[in-house]
């Protein structure tokens, strides 16, 4: 990967890389391992992008595809495995996992389905409802009311 698109096309995004790797994961060795797949795949994928869209949306909708085809790369692993991994505490050197509050938040957004946490992850990036919709694949009114009931779960968890 060169320095020159890392710095122009990764860099920039990497926001919205990060809260979407920290919301499908469990501890910062994941963590990293999903956000290094991630660039990797954009840098893979570049040539594939067709302008349909904005750069923004297309690495957000495919970080969420990577996020997810992991999650079910683990899951299928764990299947045929037996073993007793225990998720670490997070600790200082943690980063993505160090603030007490976001991890609260992190852990209540786990509790939602693999799609209502990408609309919540997208609407905390302030994206307008119209991109969530083309990113999620729905209306931007089913939008409107999906945030309106995913607020109230998170209320709920978070009492």
């Amino acid at each position: 990967m060169s320095s020159d698109f890392y710095t122009n096309s990764i860099i920039p995004y990497s926001g919205i890389i990060i809260k979407i790797c920290r919301a499908y994961t469990d501890s910062q060795e994941d963590f990293e391992d999903y956000y290094q797949e991630v660039c990797l795949q954009v840098w893979r994928s570049k040539d594939q992008f067709r302008g349909e869209s904005k750069w923004s949306t297309w690495v957000y909708r495919l970080s969420l595809n990577i996020c997810l085809t992991m999650i079910k790369k683990k899951k299928n692993n764990r299947q045929h495995t037996v073993s007793d991994y225990n998720v670490p505490e997070a600790s200082e050197d943690n980063h993505a996992f160090s603030d007490e509050s976001l991890n609260l938040l992190y852990n209540a957004i786990k509790q939602l389905s693999e799609i209502d946490r990408a609309v919540i992850l997208l609407y905390l990036e302030e994206r307008p409802y119209k991109e969530i919709g083309e990113i999620i694949g729905t209306s931007h009114n089913n939008i409107a009311v999906r945030i309106t009931r995913i607020k109230e779960r998170l209320k709920k968890i978070l009492n």
